[in-house]
């Protein structure tokens, strides 16, 4: 197979991309958001298509050629290139090393710009990582007290399928406390759904947790932690 360089796998992401543009998704992609986003208007399973297509055309390249790239599509700002960097970064979870983490922590405090690229990368790069390397669940702690939203969003969402497995209660736990009390709501969303998932496995332990802390935690927070449990225990959590 002819190698590519660097521009020419770049162009053939951007060229498919712009090949693929579905007018009703561009009509509606900004309707999610509330912050300015840049899009093409491809579907996801589209974006996902290419991705795998177009890392194919990495077989030679090695991990840090490979971020590199990631990193290019990262800083055009556009929605679906972000996901796939985040597509590819994933792709890498078996080669993934302590040194990583640098990156992927660099790329949410200067790329991530809205909720759909900040959960595409934790949710499976960063959630990948920390179930690898659980040393790094301090370094999540420090993102919950940053002054950039994403880093606090993505201290909970990262930490959404190790929740689902039953991983890490007591990690959750002192995030959710970090940031009990956040201004943003797409971080209370973000720990709200933390506590969901962490429902799946724990359902007593994070019900006990609503309840001594619901006068406080924000209602946004508390509708999506209880989202999963029977209705009576809903009912009691909902009472003022």
């Amino acid at each position: 197979m002819i190698e590519l360089t660097k521009a020419e796998i770049i162009k053939t992401v951007r060229d498919a991309l712009q090949n693929s543009i579905d007018e009703k998704t561009k009509a509606t992609s900004q309707h999610y958001f509330k912050e300015k986003i840049n899009y093409y208007g491809v579907k996801v399973p589209t974006v996902n298509r290419i991705s795998k297509e177009s890392y194919q055309l990495m077989a030679s390249k090695t991990k840090p050629e490979i971020f590199d790239l990631c990193e290019e599509l990262w800083s055009s700002g556009y929605i679906e290139e972000s996901f796939i960097a985040c597509n590819w970064s994933y792709y890498l979870r078996e080669q993934y090393e302590p040194s990583d983490f640098q990156v992927f922590e660099r790329w949410i405090n200067q790329y991530v710009s809205n909720w759909a690229s900040c959960d595409t990368l934790c949710n499976h790069t960063v959630g990948t990582f920390i179930e690898r390397y659980p040393e790094y669940l301090d370094k999540l702690k420090e993102f919950a007290k940053d002054s950039n939203r994403w880093m606090r969003r993505a201290a909970a969402v990262t930490l959404i399928i190790p929740a689902r497995r039953g991983k890490f209660l007591s990690d959750i736990l002192e995030i959710a406390d970090i940031l009990l009390m956040d201004q943003d709501d797409l971080v209370r969303k973000g720990y709200g759904w933390m506590l969901k998932a962490a429902s799946e496995a724990h359902q007593q332990e994070i019900y006990d947790y609503v309840m001594k802390r619901k006068t406080e935690m924000p209602r946004t927070s508390l509708r999506y932690a209880i989202e999963k449990m029977p209705k009576e225990l809903k009912a009691a959590a909902m009472e003022k």
